[in-house]
């Protein structure tokens, strides 16, 4: 049965929707108990709803239809990227003025629930909804549930059929080996067999560190697994990439610029499934033609990075119950079903997996079809100082002579440093 995102809640049922949508919670924050009636005066602090499209989807239709079932609770928009979120929320929190709800990253639950900014949320709320059973990992710290997943987004291999074609190559690469060899027989006259590095150098690295049979962390976020053999051979692998001439970090797409795979520059690269929805406005011709594919990336064992976007409740807000409300709000299908349209991004609840904007997104259905697969970054309540250090300490060894071994086992010193600080 398809389903779009006005009728959604009707066709699952009026009930399950009014018991996702009220507060239902046990736990507390600082400031009181989230039981109670929703009302007062909140802010949302969202790195998300980019745009005039997106501003008008928050606060038009999803926050309308928080309004009618909660007209008590007026909430203030707080807009801001990912690139400045880290900071104003650690701004908000030395001052003691952290929004009421916030929504953040995978790989940001550890820190700021370590640091008591975020408060625990209600067990029943992870079974609020048929969630894909890896999407909540990233939302949990020390086992306890911190937040809910709103839209995923995340890292896969977009490929042009047609190059592949032309070629001669049958089928895509099965491993490390398999895809070095394709993207040096797709590499000609200054046009790149692969590009890995038009996504964050951070994410790239790990995803390959993750399909080589790496992990970032322990279990328990205290001690550094990533500085070994695996990891270095991830980093290596860049390097080998651009000694074939088949990668070249310099001509990686610039953010907003027309992707690689578009303009035909290279054959393979890194991407998200956002490159769908781009491909759709620009390149059209590229999708009825059947020109583009994805494949997951591995080699000792598949791996799609899952990154993304959830929502967490402040400690310390002083309207705990309407806080609680809006975050389960933002977590129903029906506004996780608007953000990841309005974006490209991965909707992480088998209770979308019919909709015709699943069905339509190839690069959607792959990932949720690959979820079991799928690893995410952080893991460490020492994660907000440790991300910002990886890409920095990592490019030299591609753009620069360090050797990878010298690179990583600097960042494992880094991570080890930031992790004894904790």
């Amino acid at each position: 049965m398809e389903l779009n995102r006005r009728s959604l809640l009707a066709a699952i049922g009026a009930g399950a929707a009014a018991a996702a949508l009220g507060g239902c919670g046990t736990g507390t924050s600082t400031a009181g108990s989230a039981d109670g009636p929703a009302e007062g005066e909140i802010t949302l602090l969202t790195p998300i709803y980019e745009g005039a499209d997106g501003k008008s989807l928050l606060e038009k239709e999803i926050l309308g239809g928080f309004r009618k079932k909660h007209p008590k609770v007026k909430v203030n928009v707080d807009y801001t990227t990912y690139a400045q979120l880290n900071e104003k929320i650690t701004t908000g929190l030395a001052g003691g003025l952290l929004p009421d709800v916030l929504m953040m990253g995978v790989g940001w639950i550890p820190p700021f629930a370590a640091k008591k900014a975020i408060a625990e949320l209600p067990e029943k709320l992870a079974s609020a909804h048929d969630y894909e059973k890896r999407v909540l990992e990233p939302s949990r710290y020390a086992g306890r549930l911190y937040a809910l997943p709103v839209v995923l987004d995340t890292r896969i291999v977009v490929y042009r059929k047609d190059h592949f074609t032309e070629a001669g190559i049958k089928k895509t690469p099965a491993n490390w080996a398999e895809l070095r060899a394709v993207a040096r027989q797709l590499t000609r006259n200054g046009h790149l067999g692969f590009d890995p590095f038009s996504i964050d150098l951070r994410q790239c690295w790990e995803t390959f560190l993750f399909a080589n049979g790496g992990r970032l962390f322990s279990a328990d976020g205290k001690k550094v697994l990533f500085d070994n053999a695996r990891g270095v051979e991830a980093l290596q692998f860049f390097k080998d990439l651009v000694k074939d001439g088949s990668s070249d970090y310099a001509k990686k797409t610039d953010l907003g610029a027309p992707s690689n795979i578009q303009t035909g520059k290279a054959s393979m690269m890194m991407s998200t499934s956002a490159l769908w929805n781009q491909l759709k406005d620009t390149n059209p011709e590229l999708i009825e033609g059947d020109k583009v594919g994805a494949f997951i990336l591995a080699n000792r064992k598949p791996a799609m990075l899952q990154g993304g976007t959830l929502v967490s409740q402040s400690a310390s807000s002083k309207h705990p119950a309407a806080a609680r409300a809006l975050v389960e709000h933002l977590a129903t299908p029906e506004s996780i079903l608007g953000a990841a349209e309005q974006r490209g991004s991965v909707p992480g609840l088998k209770d979308l997996n019919d909709t015709s904007y699943v069905k339509e997104n190839k690069f959607v259905d792959l990932s949720l079809q690959s979820m079991g697969d799928a690893c995410s970054e952080g893991g460490t309540a020492a994660w907000m100082e440790i991300r910002e250090k990886i890409k920095p300490t990592l490019e030299p060894a591609i753009v620069g002579g360090q050797s990878a071994k010298d690179a990583i086992a600097e960042l494992g010193r880094l991570a080890e440093a930031a992790i004894g600080r904790m």
